[in-house]
């Protein structure tokens, strides 16, 4: 199923989370944050902050629809990336909140925001992209406050993560919004030089590295991490529905 505007994209993802509400699923919480960023985003558009806002609009879409196209071959059973399938597989465990997100963010972000990079200036230089691209970091930087702030709403000592990545170089601490979609940016430039069948065997060999990341946020090998994480569940609300109900208040 494909979505053609950014609207569309909003309200599927308004089905999404309904869908999560009913089924208390942690899907969910990565739909529910994806949604608020890409509210922004047209937001932004709207006010005409991009060099070329209907491109943008166009790249967003097509961006979003590889999340919602992989979610859709998911529930019908059939094969997607590995580093969706973690993500999706870990839908009713009962991991941290921040966990649950990230793990959604590192698919999306690091493998499919450079494939959908790539394809969508598949013909024209990609360098032409990069203005608006960097303002899309700009923008998501300004709403993680914001993000921070609701999140807090249920899981209480979330801010251990922020005080404890000041002094560590754990991945899962310090897993950035922006610094993913830099890497990814790298990455859509290397894809988007390769054509056809060699650009489809790349994807494929930087599908595995984005997984075992996936395989670390969700159980991590550090002891101390592992604590920490422990921790921060031990005071989060633990429902779905009532996580996602104090995400959207």
């Amino acid at each position: 199923m494909t979505h053609n505007s950014i609207d569309e994209v909003i309200l599927k993802l308004d089905e999404i989370i309904a869908t999560s509400l009913q089924q208390q699923s942690y899907l969910g919480i990565f739909a529910w944050v994806y949604k608020r960023t890409t509210e922004q985003i047209r937001t932004e558009i709207e006010q005409g902050t991009f060099e070329d806002n209907p491109r943008l609009e166009q790249f967003d879409v097509l961006f979003a629809n590889y999340y919602l196209d992989a979610l859709q071959k998911y529930i019908r059973g059939e094969t997607v990336s590995k580093s969706w399938e973690i993500a999706f597989d870990s839908k009713d465990e009962k991991l941290t909140i921040i966990q649950h997100l990230l793990m959604g963010m590192n698919a999306h972000i690091n493998l499919d925001l450079a494939v959908a990079a790539a394809k969508f200036m598949e013909g024209k230089p990609i360098a032409d992209l990069e203005h608006d691209f960097n303002k899309v970091n700009d923008i998501l930087a300004g709403l993680l406050n914001e993000m921070q702030s609701k999140i807090a709403r249920a899981s209480i000592l979330m801010f251990l993560l922020d005080w404890i990545g000041k002094r560590s170089d754990e991945k899962i601490i310090n897993f950035s919004m922006v610094q993913a979609r830099t890497q990814s940016w790298r990455v859509a430039n290397e894809l988007w030089s390769l054509r056809g069948a060699d650009r489809e065997d790349r994807i494929k060999q930087v599908d595995p590295s984005i997984y075992k990341l996936g395989q670390f946020i969700k159980n991590p090998p550090s002891r101390f991490l592992k604590m920490i994480l422990r921790m921060i569940s031990w005071f989060e609300v633990k429902q779905a529905d009532r996580i996602i109900q104090l995400l959207r208040s």
